[in-house]
C-alpha cells in the first residue's frame, strides 16, 4: 500500500498533464490485467460447481403419512415404535444435544462477533469441519421471553411472511404432519436477489421437550413427491437447529425471565467456502438484529387471543424426553472446545488482492448455478467494496 502511494505521488509530481497520464497509464495497466485474469479465474471455476450441482438425485421420502397417523413415543426408553417412518429421528436428537453440551467431538469453534440491543445479546462462533460446509453456533438471549413462545415464534412459517421479519420467505407449506410427534415436512421458498434464482426448501422438523427447554431440528430431507425444477434451485444440505431453555435475567434478579437460544446451521452454498465466510462476517449482525423487533411484535399479537396460526400450533406437539436418557448423551460424548477470539488462517496470502476482487465478480455473474444467501452476497459485496476503496 505504502508502495502505491509513492508512486502516485511521483507521477503527480511530473512536469507536464502528458507524462502524469502516461504514468498513471502505465501504472494501472498491470491492475486491470490482474483483474480480467481474476474475471477469467472466477468464469471458469463456474462448470466446477455447477457440474457438482448437475448430478442431482431423487431418493424415496422420508415421511410417510399413514405410518405417521400410528406413531407412538415410549418416553422411558427414548424411542419410536419400530413401525414407523420420521423424518426427524432421535438420531437426530442425539446430534443436537451433543452440539448444544459442545460434547460432539468436533472442530473448534473460533467466536466471530459478540452484539447487543437493549432487549437482546448475541453472541457468534464459527468452526471449518475437514468436509462440508462451515459450521455456525450462536447464542441468543432474549429479556422478558419464555421459552414456550420464543419455541411457537421460530415455528411460526405464517407470521414470517405476515410480519415480514424472515423477509427472505415467499412461500411455505406443510408437506406431512404427525399428530402424535409434531414431526413436520415443510416446502419452503426463499427469495433472492434479482440477479439470482430463488431458491427452495424441503426440511423435516420436530422438537423434544425437557422440562422447559425445546429441542428443535430442522433439516433438509429428500421428498419424491415435488420433483426438482431448474427455477427454484432445491437447497439439499440444510440444517439448522435449535436449543431453547429458560436463563436468568440480566438484571441479576435471580429469576428465570430471559430465554437463551442456541441456534446451529449450515448449508451447502455451492461456492467456495472462504467467500462463503467473508459474506456471513460482515452480513450476520444486519440479519439477526431484525430477529428482537419481530419477537417482540409476535409477543403483542400472541397477547390478543386471536387463533394461533398452524405451525404455531404443532410447535405445540413434543416429545418429551426422559432426563435419564440427556444424562447417558453426557457421559458417552467427547468434548469440544470454544475459543472467545478467532485467529483467520491467512492461507494464499500471497495471491494479488486484484485477482481476488476480479475472482469474486465473475462468480457474482454467475450466481444464479450457485447456493447463495442473501447474507452471503451482500456481505461479500460489502467487503470488496471496502478493500476497493483501500487499493
Amino acid at each position: 500500500m505504502a508502495l502505491i502511494l509513492d508512486v502516485l505521488v511521483e507521477i503527480l509530481n511530473k512536469p507536464t498533464i502528458g507524462s502524469m497520464a502516461v504514468e498513471l497509464v502505465l501504472l494501472a495497466a498491470p491492475l486491470w490485467i490482474a483483474v480480467a485474469v481474476g474475471v477469467l479465474v472466477g468464469w471458469a471455476w463456474r462448470p466446477w460447481w455447477a457440474v457438482g450441482l448437475a448430478g442431482e438425485r431423487v431418493a424415496p421420502g422420508l415421511l410417510d403419512s399413514d405410518s405417521l397417523s400410528g406413531a407412538a413415543v415410549d418416553e422411558s426408553s427414548g424411542k419410536e415404535d419400530k413401525g414407523e417412518t420420521l423424518a426427524v429421528t432421535w438420531e437426530d436428537l442425539d446430534h443436537l444435544c451433543k452440539l448444544v453440551e459442545v460434547r460432539d467431538g468436533g472442530p473448534v469453534w473460533h467466536q466471530m462477533m459478540e452484539k447487543s440491543l437493549p432487549n437482546m445479546s448475541y453472541q457468534a462462533w464459527r468452526r471449518d469441519p475437514e468436509t462440508g460446509p462451515p459450521q455456525y453456533r450462536s447464542r441468543t438471549v432474549f429479556e422478558d421471553a419464555t421459552p414456550e413462545m420464543v419455541r411457537d415464534f421460530f415455528w411460526d412459517d405464517e407470521w414470517r411472511m405476515k410480519s415480514k421479519w424472515d423477509d427472505m420467505l415467499l412461500y411455505h407449506a406443510a408437506l406431512e404432519e404427525c399428530p402424535t410427534t409434531g414431526t413436520m415436512v415443510v416446502h419452503w421458498i426463499r427469495k433472492f436477489p434479482f440477479f439470482c434464482s430463488d431458491r427452495e426448501y424441503i426440511m423435516g422438523r420436530r422438537i423434544w421437550e425437557s422440562g422447559r427447554a425445546y429441542y428443535c431440528v430442522t433439516k433438509g430431507v429428500p421428498y419424491l413427491s415435488i420433483p426438482r425444477r431448474d427455477k427454484p434451485r432445491r437447497v439439499d444440505l440444510y440444517y439448522s437447529s435449535w436449543c431453547i431453555r429458560a436463563v436468568e435475567s440480566k438484571r441479576g434478579d435471580g429469576q428465570l425471565t430471559a430465554c437463551e437460544v442456541l441456534l446451529f446451521h449450515h448449508e451447502d452454498m455451492g461456492i467456495p467456502w472462504e467467500i462463503a465466510k467473508l459474506g456471513v462476517k460482515q452480513g450476520m449482525w444486519g440479519m439477526v438484529k431484525k430477529i428482537e423487533p419481530g419477537f417482540r411484535a409476535y409477543q403483542i399479537a400472541r397477547r390478543s387471543n386471536d387463533p394461533i396460526s398452524r405451525s404455531a400450533f404443532m410447535a405445540q406437539i413434543n416429545t418429551k424426553i426422559n432426563p435419564d436418557y440427556l444424562r447417558s448423551l453426557e457421559n458417552n460424548t467427547n468434548s469440544s472446545d470454544i475459543v472467545e477470539t478467532e485467529t483467520e488462517k491467512h492461507r494464499g496470502s500471497n495471491i494479488p488482492r486484484f485477482l481476488v476482487i476480479g475472482g469474486a465478480v465473475a462468480l457474482a455473474c454467475t450466481i444464479d448455478r450457485g447456493l447463495l444467501t442473501k447474507t452471503i452476497i451482500f456481505g461479500a459485496a460489502r467487503r470488496l467494496g471496502m478493500l476497493g476503496g483501500r487499493l
